[in-house]
């Protein structure tokens, strides 16, 4: 028999109470491991378990929830313990993903409509909030919701009022939301795809779950589950692994978390005839490549995005130019190490700590650097020789006129070169009036020309003085 007990944040079951005595104290690893089971949780990491407590502590309120976590790392099963611990757990639930209904059609989803709205609405639908009135609506990857939907959806958080599409008659609706995303919200506040009123509305309470690669020996406990599942639905003897391929297995980073381990677990359960894998037969289901070996973008930060303020463009210049900059640097460095190794003696030995200083422009090079004058053999200013042995630059000794003409060409180069630099804004700014002149000065078509957001574009315009 479930009784009720009024308190300042409202009506909590009994079981609740059970789980929240008055000085809010830590959950018994008993409790959790309780919740564990009930909801199919496998896992001892201490982050896992701090999560699972804050879900079980906000349970009983009505406060909003944003679950943060990556994609296919569990945050659905957080939101329906926070649900069947709640008083709202006779309710209806309903878990919605925004990213997967069209922007066109979101808002009647969500708030419902009136016969005729809009072309198909052949009849009144009720919608999500409607339907779930005293029960609790789990919205996964709000980051994805439009903006308008968003407005709405503040609307609701702040008075419990909706209105229908094609309606102008304000409706009640006794809903608790737990939201979730897998994206940083705050950089979309900043970027303007998401409210700030929104997301401090949302944020009340947050709950963060951990990645698979951060969960220690969980990932081995999560494949045995797998493992044993799938031998079940396929009739076959469970995999194992052994103890040098369980720790391939939890060196693995899991970008695709949970989802994608249980994928491999299928995989092997299915394709594998030996039943003990070993390291080798494990490396031929985990992808080699998971992160991107291209350089990161200069400027850019520590997620390899651009930063605010600068376009793709602007920073494919900046590289292009500072490679050519370092090639120069290299050509220099080799020219003035030549002339050091032709003129002998203290010559050469500064020439040697010279390419000690600077090995850091040379590739394939190791620390072994060294500086011989010979007699004869290649040209100045020819290749290195690549090769396991010393890295030996090699002048003519009585080329020092050649030697002098050929520094100051390359001193020419680099004036040059960075001439071209410093002219990048106007070589930009050039560009932004043609692409505005063939457009008639239409700037959402030269925007588009250009291959930068009509944002951007004036932006740019204000900075050039071009308006």
């Amino acid at each position: 028999m479930t009784f009720w007990i009024s308190t300042a944040a409202g009506k909590i079951s009994a079981a609740a109470v059970r789980l929240f005595p008055e000085n809010h104290s830590d959950l018994t690893p008993s409790e959790i491991q309780s919740i564990k089971q009930r909801f199919g949780i496998i896992g001892n990491a201490a982050s896992l378990n701090f999560a699972i407590q804050v879900a079980a502590q906000v349970a009983p309120t009505d406060m909003t929830v944003l679950i943060t976590g990556e994609s296919g790392s569990g945050k659905e099963s957080f939101s329906k313990i926070i649900h069947a611990l709640s008083p709202r757990k006779h309710g209806q639930f309903i878990a919605v993903n925004c990213g997967a209904i069209p922007e066109g059609t979101i808002d009647s989803e969500l708030f419902g409509h009136e016969k005729g709205s809009f072309t198909g609405a052949t009849e009144a639908r009720k919608g999500y909030f409607e339907v779930t009135n005293g029960g609790t609506i789990f919205l996964d990857e709000i980051g994805e919701m439009p903006l308008g939907t968003q407005a709405r959806l503040l609307r609701v958080l702040e008075n419990g009022e909706f209105i229908r599409v094609g309606s102008s008659k304000v409706q009640k609706t006794d809903v608790r939301v737990v939201a979730a995303t897998n994206v940083n919200l705050l950089n979309a506040v900043q970027e303007g795809r998401f409210r700030e009123d929104l997301y401090y509305r949302l944020n009340t309470v947050p709950i963060t779950v951990p990645p698979l690669r951060e969960r220690g020996e969980d990932i081995y406990l999560l494949f045995r589950k797998f493992a044993t599942d799938f031998a079940e639905r396929y009739r076959v003897k469970p995999i194992t692994l052994t103890p040098d391929a369980q720790q391939e297995l939890m060196r693995f980073r899991f970008p695709g978390n949970i989802r994608q381990l249980k994928n491999i677990a299928e995989q092997m359960s299915v394709l594998e005839t030996d039943r003990e894998i070993e390291t080798r037969g494990l490396r031929r289901y985990l992808p080699q490549d998971q992160s991107s070996n291209l350089p990161m973008l200069l400027g850019a930060t520590a997620d390899g995005t651009a930063p605010q303020g600068l376009s793709e463009r602007d920073l494919l210049y900046k590289v292009l130019f500072d490679m050519r900059r370092d090639m120069t640097d290299l050509k220099r460095l080799v020219l003035e190490v030549a002339a050091g190794a032709a003129r002998g003696g203290d010559g050469a030995g500064q020439a040697q700590e010279l390419v000690r200083q600077n090995s850091h422009l040379f590739t394939n090079v190791g620390s072994n650097l060294s500086v011989t004058p010979y007699d004869g053999g290649s040209r100045l200013g020819g290749r290195p020789t690549e090769s396991a042995e010393p890295f030996i630059l090699s002048a003519e000794p009585a080329d020092a006129d050649y030697v002098d003409d050929e520094v100051q060409r390359v001193e020419d180069i680099t004036h040059e070169t960075e001439e071209e630099s410093l002219s990048l804004e106007a070589k930009e700014k050039e560009m932004i009036i043609k692409a505005l002149k063939k457009h008639h000065n239409k700037r959402k078509y030269a925007a588009q020309d250009l291959g930068i957001s009509e944002r951007t574009l004036y932006r740019k315009l204000k900075q050039y003085d071009l308006e």
